[in-house]
């Protein structure tokens, strides 16, 4: 599999720390579901899938418009830079981007492919007719609810989503692994790199994601809260938004937990370095991404004398070095994760990393891994006020009474 994921944080924890912390791990996994997402295999059925896409002539697609959000969609995004063909991301009814696609495309060389586990998803839903109406090709991938109607409706095929937490389940079923092979990802070697370093990273010794989960624990211990990534190549960005929405969908809840959080590098160091150097200490943990060897470099010309003749991704690899060495200098915790090159494999292997390091974490702090039950809150409200026709004054004074009641003497 060539090398793996390279782990660098400070200050260091010493064996005997992370051997107590991989026992914790260990000895909690009987109180949760099993790591269903370590099966590469049980979920996907690639005959199934090669014999229906091969029914939609798939050589005259050019665009791939994916109505999706969450975890519908991240692993996906993940994939994006190694696309054959134009990914359109409609993650809602946001008029810029539906405005964009609809502009950038046109029903004879795209195929819509919606995407919910439960077929609720008001994101979703609110999106399909306006694609249904001007003629586009669909590709379902539901398995109940309205959205299922809809598409039954319209007589497109439809592949089922497992019923599993849609994060962790996109990566090993149809959810993401259809609309890759629609465009011309190598997923073989995606889901290689998956079961390899599955095999690696969800055993109870010494590995980076054991490693990775006890240093995070240890800073959760000591107060740390806030997980802030700082991926310094945008073919990273799709993963690090995976574990953005896994961090904080999987481990917050019952009052505990860590909120992730990532902007692009180098432009964070000019816009958040600052405080991250010199401001608040003992909350932020912050993580730079790097990657080795990028898929499409290219040699700089310059007149300074030690920038011409470097690589791009050269420069920006010594910007992340300078920012982790001023983060240790400043007595700010934090990690550096290296990729070799973010290729299918290698994303395949990041993702396997990092959710085996939710999984670990969420152990440790003993909450559902699987889960995220506040979710609904806010959609029943807005469901119902759609319903409802509630106007926007009318929201903003049912706004303004709940606050008076839950916030009463709050100050």
């Amino acid at each position: 599999m060539g090398k793996d994921i390279e782990l660098e944080y400070y200050p260091k924890l010493n064996n005997a720390q992370i051997e107590e912390i991989i026992n914790s791990i260990a000895e909690r996994k009987e109180n949760w579901d099993s790591p269903f997402f370590v099966d590469t295999k049980t979920f996907i059925n690639l005959d199934k899938i090669k014999s229906v896409l091969d029914s939609l002539n798939i050589d005259n697609i050019q665009n791939v418009i994916i109505l999706g959000t969450g975890g519908s969609i991240q692993t996906l995004l993940a994939l994006k830079h190694l696309s054959k063909k134009k990914i359109y991301p409609i993650t809602s009814s946001r008029a810029v981007e539906l405005n964009l696609c609809l502009e950038s495309t046109t029903p004879k060389n795209s195929i819509v492919i919606p995407i919910s586990r439960g077929g609720e998803t008001l994101d979703i839903n609110s999106t399909i007719g306006t694609f249904i109406k001007k003629g586009y090709n669909f590709l379902g991938l539901s398995s109940k609810g309205t959205m299922n109607k809809i598409l039954k409706k319209i007589n497109c095929p439809i592949l089922d989503v497992p019923d599993l937490a849609g994060r962790f389940a996109a990566s090993i079923s149809n959810v993401a692994i259809v609309p890759a092979y629609l465009a011309g990802i190598d997923i073989n070697s995606f889901l290689k790199g998956l079961e390899k370093s599955y095999d690696l990273f969800m055993k109870y010794d010494l590995n980076p994601s054991t490693e990775f989960s006890a240093f995070l624990f240890k800073l959760y211990n000591k107060g740390y809260r806030i997980l802030f990534s700082m991926p310094y190549s945008i073919n990273l960005e799709g993963s690090i938004g995976l574990f953005v929405q896994e961090i904080s969908e999987s481990s917050g809840k019952n009052e505990r937990g860590l909120m992730g959080a990532y902007q692009s590098a180098p432009l964070c160091q000019h816009s958040v370095l600052e405080y991250l150097l010199g401001g608040t200490k003992g909350i932020v943990i912050p993580i730079i991404w790097t990657v080795e060897n990028e898929l499409l470099d290219l040699t700089l010309e310059s007149s300074i004398d030690y920038i011409h003749g470097q690589t791009a991704q050269s420069i920006v690899g010594y910007q992340a070095d300078a920012t982790f060495q001023a983060l240790i200098e400043q007595g700010v915790p934090s990690a550096k994760i290296s990729l070799e090159t973010p290729n299918a494999l290698k994303i395949g292997q990041l993702i396997a990393f990092i959710q085996s390091t939710v999984y670990n974490l969420c152990l440790l702090l003993d909450v559902n891994w699987a889960n995220n039950p506040k979710v609904n809150i806010g959609k029943k409200i807005c469901n119902e006020a759609l319903l409802n026709k509630t106007s926007s004054q009318k929201r903003r004074d049912h706004r303004k009474i709940k606050a008076e009641e839950v916030f009463r003497s709050f100050f």
